[in-house]
């Protein structure tokens, strides 16, 4: 039972750990609140009053996950920047480990990508501002032909979509090359080519300095605003 010197975070962070292993190991059929308070060496009421209801830990569960691996991501992506890793390798590394994490943890990804939760979850937010610090990096290397809202739509779509094709394919049965051509894919409508000295390509060139535009303070606020909005009605029309 809870130790008197236990707090309340304490056997908060331990219940879930146990439930996140159950999950992982077993599938959420397997996290009843039974077996949870036995791994946890609680009593049951003790869930109930620190999370409500099963939905209310399976919910805590998946966030602390996703936050876990969503702060992995940002080291990596950080180091990447301060590295000067090439943008789309950072990119391309991200979408792998996305995919990887989808298949080890189907059901946390399932309950992840729900709208509900995309849309309330803090963890997921931080895992989209990772990736649109990645995209930000491209674009700020002119390769991105389409605007960075599009461009983050589009390859998060594609990793949901190609995690959930894997996911529903028995695990025999499942194509390893995949991700890759799917990505691949992706990479092909919102990329440019390499430049080169006879290559004009206006849309990258305005989205790269759409990407900067923040960063120049030599303007004031107003004219960074004002230049901003061009540039989007000019990569709009491009």
């Amino acid at each position: 039972m809870i130790k008197p010197t236990s707090t309340r975070d304490d056997v908060r962070a331990r219940i879930i750990e146990v439930a996140a292993a159950l999950l992982r190991d077993h599938g959420v059929a397997a996290v009843t609140t039974r077996g949870v308070a036995e791994g946890a060496d609680v009593q049951p009421p003790t869930i109930y009053r620190l999370f409500g209801d099963k939905d209310g830990l399976l919910e805590s569960v998946a966030e602390h996950v996703l936050a876990e691996h969503v702060s992995m991501k940002r080291r990596i992506t950080e180091t990447a920047a301060s590295q000067g890793v090439d943008p789309l390798v950072d990119l391309h590394d991200g979408w792998l480990t996305q995919v990887e994490f989808g298949i080890a943890n189907p059901e946390l990804f399932r309950m992840m990508n729900g709208p509900q939760h995309l849309t309330r979850s803090r963890a997921a937010q931080a895992g989209m501002d990772v990736l649109r610090a990645r995209i930000h990096r491209v674009a700020e290397t002119g390769r991105l032909r389409v605007s960075e809202q599009r461009a983050l739509g589009l390859v998060q779509a594609a990793g949901v979509g190609a995690i959930s094709v894997l996911l529903a394919t028995p695990a025999e049965d499942r194509d390893d090359e995949l991700a890759d051509a799917m990505f691949d894919a992706v990479m092909r409508q919102i990329l440019t080519d390499p430049p080169d000295r006879e290559q004009d390509d206006h849309a990258a060139a305005a989205v790269a300095f759409r990407a900067i535009t923040p960063t120049l303070t030599m303007l004031s606020v107003a004219e960074r605003a004002i230049m901003v909005e061009w540039l989007d009605r000019m990569i709009a029309g491009l």
